[in-house]
């Protein structure tokens, strides 16, 4: 019997257990070291709940915008006097108590499948200890919530740790007016008016959800439009929407402070414009959580925003040492995440490997309508980074989306001039993270306009827009 490899992975994040699967399954010794439960801020704090809260809003619109479209009469027997101009309300209590049920158990879910496979969990702070031995191992120092020690021999260490809200330094959050996104599941009612600070796709899933729930929501953006980082017609769509709604979306508009006056919230503008509400959310990006970790003394490059460099198969500068996840700031999904942890775990067992590839990642903001995209973009397009066509159709001429009372939204494919090759996608639609994925397979394995438009799609259905756009690139592509 040979030596059995250890690997300490700190942070059980997606990077962290996803990793800690792999490597049990191929035979390592895994120890997962994690301080606040198993699934890391995706589950915990961000993703699950976000996604979870927003499928209550997700409801309420479709009920609030389409019901008399579609014929359904609502009887309200409100008396007169408390009339509502909504026939649905919200118990936000009761939303936030399901959230956090449901976040726990998926944490719970996932803690059993990791010790399942074999790996251990460690409850505490992992940090990196001096360099690397005669032998290639190194030693990581686990400090329990108690403040006692454990020292860890491992052959490769995983460092997934994550990130958190970024603070204005006069925006504290207090939890109770001035929240970040981890603090919002604590609400126990409605914001009647909610600021919320920052457009990114943070900022915007939470402006449509609170507005969807009923509030009345302010969206500062100090870009000129809403998701930056997005699609320029997928944002102008969304934007659209948002003020059709009722937000008031405002552009060009970057706070300086926030404020309790009482029980509101002052936010002050670099122009010294002062907008008050009843409370107001902080959405203004994240920091990678790289600090005390011993990365310098163990060789462990950090850039100067604070993310750990790695390679494409996520090595660090250090041997043995491999980093995954918002840590490296790659791309902050936790899709990206797993993949990362995996492929390090590949890499350093010696099984096969393929390096990272971010032109087949897809990804989702999970708005009112939902935009997926895949692949390069039209930023890559416009700024010469590839060569590629576009066509674009709206949802509105769909027969399933006219049926379904869809207005917004639309297809878009990009595909190379000379082959028809799909190079990337999106899609701005109900569910459009259900409706990327056959143009994330045609991106991934090099298919072309021509054998998207011959696959059969269903009549009637939005995905028949997909092979619709296909068939006018190919057409397109002949003449």
């Amino acid at each position: 019997m040979g030596h059995v490899t250890r690997i300490v992975i700190i942070g059980g994040g997606p990077g962290g257990y996803e990793a800690a699967l792999v490597a049990a399954q191929l035979g390592a010794e895994v120890t997962v070291v994690d301080s606040d439960g198993l699934g890391g801020a995706s589950v915990l704090t961000d993703c699950v709940p976000s996604k979870t809260l927003i499928a209550t809003a997700e409801v309420m619109t479709t009920f609030d915008s389409s019901y008399e479209e579609l014929g359904i009469i609502v009887a309200d027997d409100t008396p007169p006097l408390e009339q509502a101009a909504r026939v649905v309300g919200v118990d936000l209590g009761k939303v936030n108590r399901r959230v956090k049920r449901l976040a726990l158990a998926q944490s719970h879910d996932i803690t059993a499948s990791v010790t399942r496979a074999g790996a251990r969990v460690l409850r505490g702070k992992g940090r990196l200890r001096g360099m690397q031995a005669l032998d290639g191992s190194r030693q990581v120092v686990v400090t329990a919530a108690d403040g006692t020690e454990e020292a860890l021999t491992a052959d490769a260490v995983l460092i997934a740790t994550g990130g958190h809200p970024r603070e204005l330094p006069d925006a504290q959050p207090d939890g109770e007016r001035i929240l970040n996104w981890t603090q919002v599941y604590d609400l126990g009612e409605l914001p009647e008016e909610l600021i919320v600070v920052g457009s990114g796709v943070t900022g915007a899933e939470f402006a449509g959800a609170y507005q969807a729930l009923g509030s009345k929501v302010t969206l500062v953006s100090s870009r000129d439009r809403v998701l930056p980082g997005e699609d320029p017609d997928a944002a102008a769509v969304l934007e659209d929407v948002f003020r059709r709604r009722g937000m008031n979306v405002m552009a060009r508009s970057r706070a300086e402070s926030a404020k309790r006056v009482g029980d509101r919230v002052e936010v002050t503008l670099a122009d010294g414009r002062v907008i008050t509400g009843s409370h107001c959310l902080m959405a203004v990006g994240a920091i990678p959580n790289s600090e005390g970790l011993g990365l310098e003394e163990a060789g462990v490059k950090v850039r100067e925003s604070g993310h750990i460099w790695t390679d494409r198969v996520s090595r660090t500068t250090a041997p043995g040492v491999y980093a995954a996840g918002d840590v490296t700031g790659v791309f902050a999904l936790a899709s990206v995440a797993a993949m990362q942890g995996r492929i390090a775990m590949y890499h350093f067992l010696g099984d096969a490997v393929a390096p990272l590839n971010l032109k087949t990642v897809s990804s989702n903001v999970f708005t009112d309508p939902e935009i997926a995209t895949v692949g390069y973009t039209q930023a890559d397009i416009d700024g010469g980074k590839i060569e590629a066509r576009a066509v674009k159709l709206p949802l509105l001429r769909n027969p399933r989306a006219k049926m379904q009372g869809i207005r917004d939204g639309f297809v878009k494919i990009f595909c190379r001039p000379g082959t028809g090759i799909v190079v990337g996608g999106v899609v701005v639609a109900p569910r459009a993270s259900e409706l990327i994925h056959p143009i994330s397979i045609a991106v991934d394995n090099n298919l072309t306009v021509e054998q998207i438009a011959n696959a059969f799609t269903v009549y009637p259905s939005l995905s028949g827009s997909i092979a619709e756009v296909a068939r006018q690139l190919h057409t397109r592509r002949e003449l």
